[in-house]
Parts: structure tokens; sequence; C-alpha cells
């Protein structure tokens, strides 16, 4: 990298290393630092960014889990750990890795290179936490956490939070009708396998939900699925749909994944 790019990509990072080395090891692909290893160019040899990828890994999902558990105290362990996981997903550090535009900042051997090595999804996750690591090496934790939060963490809670109009998306549907039924001191619902067809290893399963109402079930619904669980979770998904037309309120679950 030279001069220009390493202050362009500190601009989009809001960070300004008083390493740079770090910068440019968080960027540097094992390909790259092995090729030129293999020419035998003079000087140190030339560190990778694996062990940053380590550290900052640990960093993103300390920082990570301590914002959810100051911000959202209502939030069970599940609840905590389903944000999180999603947060520090390769799915959505991919994205960020992207909005950065880390793929043109890469060092990569000839190999990576053709091959499209620069938008690689996870070349890209690796780059993107070793730099949280060089930023937390370079300045300290409070740096790192500024950037974490600016660009990893607090643009997805909000998107999350209007996608689903003041609660997170809801991916475990059983436990989030279960939840909206217990907050509202109802009995908790049933399900049964009233069907199951298709040979052995392609079987189709109908599962009947029943959500108890007075004297009679309020709800009954029915979904299939190519498994138990996710017939289920159909079957669930329909429920809250109907409950939540009927006007209940909407289970605050952080089930994003």
């Amino acid at each position: 990298m030279n001069p220009e790019e390493t202050t362009a990509l500190e601009e989009l990072l809001g960070h300004s290393f008083r390493q740079r080395e770090l910068l440019e090891q968080a960027l540097t692909h094992s390909s790259h630092a092995h090729e030129r290893e293999a020419r035998g160019e003079g000087g140190a040899p030339l560190q990778d960014n694996e062990q940053l990828e380590f550290l900052g890994d640990a960093v993103l999902g300390f920082v990570t889990g301590q914002a959810l558990f100051e911000r959202f105290p209502h939030f069970h362990e599940g609840q905590l750990s389903k944000t999180r996981a999603h947060l520090v997903s390769a799915r959505h550090l991919v994205e960020v890795a992207e909005g950065l535009g880390l793929g043109r900042f890469l060092r990569l051997g000839r190999g990576e290179e053709k091959s499209g090595g620069r938008s690689k999804a996870a070349l890209l996750v690796n780059a993107l936490e070793a730099v949280v690591a060089a930023i937390y090496l370079d300045a300290g934790l409070e740096p790192a956490r500024d950037f974490i939060l600016r660009r990893i963490v607090d643009p997805e809670l909000e998107r999350l939070a209007q996608q689903a109009t003041g609660a997170f998306p809801v991916t475990d549907h059983k436990s989030a009708l279960q939840e909206l039924l217990q907050a509202a001191g109802r009995p908790q619902p049933s399900y049964s396998v009233v069907r199951e067809e298709g040979p052995e290893h392609k079987k189709t399963f109908t599962v009947e939900v029943q959500v108890p109402g007075e004297g009679k079930p309020d709800y009954v619904g029915r979904a299939q699925g190519p498994t138990k669980k996710k017939a289920e979770q159909l079957a669930a998904q329909q429920a809250l749909q109907y409950l939540q037309a009927a006007g209940a309120p909407r289970p605050a679950r952080g089930g994003a994944a």
C-alpha cells in the first residue's frame, strides 16, 4: 500500500494509525507473504493477518456482547446470544467489509489475485477482523470499540429495528409464540404430527398447532415441512401471524441470525 492508499483507508475506518505497519499486516493475506518469502526478498519475513484475525474475532465478540448486555437488559441469554451471533456472522461482516471497500486494499498473492480473492467472502471477513485487532493494538480498546459500534453493530441494529417495526426479526417462531403467550398469561401451544407422507429418505410432515383459548382452541393451524421441526416452526409462524393480526403485541425477540 502506498501512503495515499493508506490515508484513504484510514479515512474510511475513521482511525489514523500511529503504527501503519499494523494496518498493512491486517490486509496481508498469507499467499502474498509466502510468495514474497519464496522469491527470497530481503528484510524481515512479512507477517500475514492470520494472528490479527484471531485477536480481532475476540475483541469483536467482547465489544458486541457488552454492547448488547448494556442496551437490552430485558433480553434473556438466548436472545443476547442469537443477536450477537448475527452481528459477528460472516454474512454480516462481509457486507461491512464490502461497504468499506476492503477488497481493493488487500495484499494478495498472484494465485489469489487471479481467482478473484478481492471479492472472496472469507478473505474479506478475515481482513475486517484483522483490522479490528490492528486498531486495538495501535490505540487500545476504546478506538476499537468506537469502530466496531460505528461500522458493525449500530447500523445493523438500526436496520433490524426498522425492518421489524421496533422488534428484531423473529426466526425461532416456536420460542416467539411461547413468549407471546407467556407474557399474556395464557397456556402454551401444543403441536402434533397429523400426517407423514413420502419415502423414508424424503418424508413430508404435516404438523398441527393448537393455541389454547376459553374452552376451545383459539387457533388451530397446519403446516408442512421436510422435518418435524421445520413443520412446527412454520405452524408456529402461522399462529404468530394470526395472534398479531388479532391485536396481540409482537414478541420483543432478538432471534436475528
